[in-house]
This record gives structure tokens, sequence and C-alpha cells, in this order.
């Protein structure tokens, strides 16, 4: 109303206070970014309980004290978690493992929290009351397993079975899937199936001898499964994610034929990949993920947001996946 009035009783006053007010919007802002600092968690996963976003992964620089994290109520706005046991959700000492917490997952069953997450090379999964933690073993152990095996998504089909995908490290990162007891404390052995290795060029781009694929993430959208993964070493600026489809949750597993969906190509950032699923208030799905530091260093990794979404694709048959490359955006914490 101001602005309108001296617009009309003088045009060249309007434009100075115009320009003031862009001035004093301009500092502002650079105010709260200069009070605020890049969240650094790899391979996160995010969950929301009751409008409340909580975020936990890999810890950047020390892995090997379990996992803290960030809460939020609208996606944007992130500070630390706040719980019992010293801001952590998960604590060593409290669960199996000594060393290296890596790529967390937290889901609900019957009203009982579960957080998988890998120690040592081995996954483990421990409990809470709520998704703040803490998440604890009473008897610490992981999953017996005869290799070394990393990276768990644990999913719960609409029938009430359970799915462990994970990555198992035999002559590369190759992703599988089994069928775990209702109780899970451990996989049907029997139903143990490969879903995923590096096959197209884009998956291993450095033609490394060891390939990589990892980060398993699970939707189900109109009677199909999408399996999300990453493929690429995590240190390689190719490091991306695509995504294969499949009428079962135990494959077999059908690769996208526009992979990758999230790359360097997609957004601009190096080594974008290894996340997690959450659908917000308005019901749109959003993957949070991790990305190199810069373009010349890798780490700590950045934290990441990015909108996807299902769209008819009439020579498939089938929706596919595209990110919404305008909502992709770094996740923010006050500094203290």
């Amino acid at each position: 109303m101001i602005l309108q009035q001296i617009k009309l009783n003088y045009t060249g006053k309007f434009v100075i206070v115009l320009l003031l007010t862009v001035g004093f919007s301009f500092s502002t802002s650079q105010a709260q970014r200069a009070n605020q600092t890049n969240i650094f968690l790899a391979d996160p996963a995010i969950y929301n309980e009751n409008g409340i976003y909580y975020l936990y992964g890999t810890v950047g620089g020390n892995p090997n004290e379990g996992f803290k994290g960030y809460t939020s109520t609208n996606l944007k706005k992130w500070k630390k978690a706040e719980n019992i046991n010293n801001g952590y959700a998960l604590k060593k000492g409290d669960v199996y493992g000594t060393a290296n917490f890596w790529a967390p997952q937290i889901f609900v069953d019957h009203n009982i929290f579960y957080m998988t997450y890998v120690a040592n090379e081995n996954i483990a999964i421990a409990t809470a009351t709520t998704a703040a933690g803490p998440f604890t073993q009473n008897i610490p152990k992981q999953l017996d397993a005869p290799v070394r095996q990393i990276d768990p998504f644990i999913f719960i089909d609409d029938d009430g079975k359970k799915y462990l995908y994970h990555v198992r490290l035999i002559n590369g990162n190759k992703i599988f899937v089994a069928q775990m007891k209702d109780d899970l404390s451990a996989i049907v052995p029997e139903t143990l199936k490969e879903c995923i290795i590096a096959t197209h060029a884009w998956e291993n781009t450095a033609h490394a001898n060891w390939p990589v694929t990892e980060g398993p993430s699970i939707l189900k959208h109109k009677g199909i499964y999408y399996l999300f993964y990453t493929a690429n070493d995590f240190r390689n600026p190719d490091y991306a994610v695509g995504y294969a489809t499949s009428n079962t949750p135990l494959g077999p597993w059908i690769k996208y034929a526009g992979n990758p969906i999230l790359s360097k190509k997609t957004i601009g950032v190096n080594g974008t990949g290894h996340g997690d699923f959450v659908k917000d208030e308005r019901d749109r799905l959003w993957y949070v993920f991790h990305t190199h530091f810069s373009d010349s260093v890798v780490a700590p990794r950045k934290t990441a947001l990015i909108k996807m979404n299902f769209k008819a694709d009439k020579l498939a048959g089938m929706d596919k996946v595209e990110p919404d490359v305008k909502s992709f955006y770094f996740l923010m914490t006050d500094k203290n």
C-alpha cells in the first residue's frame, strides 16, 4: 500500500525504496546462509513420523560411533535430532559393531521401529519405540551370512512378507534379495536371488575389475516393483542412479532403458547416489541422496533432496520415473 502511494506521488522515490528493499532482502539472505552449513551425511535414510522427518546416514569423517541425525517439519529447515543418547539415534556399545557404521534405513512394523544398518561390513537390525531412537539390541549380533554384505533395505509388501535387498561383496558389489523370516532374525536361504550387477557402460565407466552396484531402495507402484540402485565406485564422479522393474519382489529385473536417471549430467553435481524415498504432506515423492563435496573433492559428501515423478510410458506399458531437476537442493542446518 505505501509503495503504491509513493509510486503515484513520485516515481523516483519509488525506485529508490524498491532498490533499498531488494538490497535488504539480499543482505538478509546472505546472513541466513552465513549461519547455516551443509548436512554431510552419505548413504542417507529418511522417515516421516507424524509430520516430523528424521534423517540419518553415514557420518563423514567418523563413521565409527554410530548414527546422529537431523529432523525437520517441512524438508527445508533442519536441526540436529535430540534424544537421550548424547545425540545418537544408534550408538556403538548398544548394538552390534565396533566400526564403519554405514547406510542406515528406518522402517516400522507392528508399532516397532527398526533400523537396519552396516557395521564391520555386516548387516544388523536394531529396534526403538520411536524414529528418534535410541535404537538398541538386547543381544548385539549381525545377520548370519557366508560373505561380507552391506547396504540393507527392508521392504514389507502388501501381504506382510518382508524382503531384504542388500549388497554382497563377491567379485564386485552385487545387489541381492531374499525373503526374511517374519521376526527379522534371518533370511530364508532358499529365496536368495541375485538382482543387479554392473552390465551396462554407464554402470562401470572406469572399467574397474571390481564393478559396483549398490544402495538399493524399493518402491511399489501400480503393482510393479521398482528397484533403485547406484552404480560405479562412490569416488567416481559418474556415480549415478538407475532403476529396474519386476512383477515380483524377487525378480527377474529389467533395467530401465533410460538409465541413469540421476547423474552429474542431470543436475551438474558429481557423485549422485545411494538414497531413500519419502512422501511429503502433499503426497509428493522425494529422493534423498548424497553427492561429492565439490567437482574436485569427494568428501565430506553432501546430502540433497530431489522430487521424483511417475510418468506414463505407453511404449513400456508402465509408468517411468523421472527426477524434477528444478526441485534439487542441498540440505542445510543452522550452525551451533
